[in-house]
């Protein structure tokens, strides 16, 4: 039993957890274009999407770790302040 949704021009699968175990394969192939919402219970739902691999690129590159954005926004916030 399922239920198909189209939300913003995006096909969506409803299916109970059952039928995920039933038909694997092809809930995993599924989700390479269109999202799984497995329904458990009345209480609990999960989304299957397929997840893209990101090549690094320059943005990549050129990223920073929290604490020196940290230490930046610190120096930033008192340069402001001392004048």
């Amino acid at each position: 039993m399922y239920t198909i949704m189209y939300i913003n021009f995006m096909t969506m699968r409803v299916i109970s957890s059952a039928e995920l175990r039933s038909n694997m394969k092809k809930y995993l192939d599924l989700a390479t274009r269109e999202q799984i919402i497995i329904q458990r219970g009345k209480n609990e739902t999960f989304r299957l999407t397929r997840e893209e691999y990101l090549e690094p690129d320059e943005d990549f590159q050129r990223a920073i770790s929290l604490d020196e954005f940290r230490q930046g926004a610190k120096a930033h916030i008192e340069k402001l302040y001392s004048k």
